[in-house]
């Protein structure tokens, strides 16, 4: 089967990424679909789509196109995965930031380390200067 990597907005199916997210990506469980919506709006967003347009798997890249980019919400459908799906959208999401010069890309991740370490992702190099701030219960 052929994937095309979409890069626009409006092609993204933000109900399926919502389904996605807020169900089944550990990171996400339970997110609103105004916050995907709100973020997606914000954001770069990537999506793989299938032969018949349907929409296959999803990332987004939170970025202030000079300096910095997080790329976030990596998910493919587990209908389609093992098929390379996440590298090619990971592949587009190097290759825009590349484009931009962007120096700077950080992510986080539980399970993926190799897949994102071929495309040049690795351990911080210090860790004990970054700090993370959590609001107030």
């Amino acid at each position: 089967m052929t994937y095309e990597i979409r890069t626009d907005l409006t092609d993204m199916d933000l109900d399926l990424v919502h389904e996605w997210l807020s169900t089944d990506a550990y990171w996400a469980l339970g997110r609103t679909r105004e916050a995907v919506g709100t973020a997606a709006e914000h954001s770069l967003n990537v999506g793989a789509f299938d032969g018949e347009g349907r929409q296959v798997a999803y990332a987004r890249v939170v970025t202030d196109h000079a300096n910095f980019a997080w790329l976030c919400d990596v998910y493919v459908d587990r209908d389609h995965r093992g098929r390379g799906i996440g590298r090619r959208l990971v592949a587009t999401v190097a290759e825009r930031v590349d484009e931009m010069g962007i120096r700077r890309t950080l992510l986080a991740t539980q399970d993926a380390h190799e897949v994102y370490a071929g495309f040049g992702f690795g351990p911080l190099p210090d860790p004990t200067m970054w700090m993370v701030r959590t609001p107030p219960a």
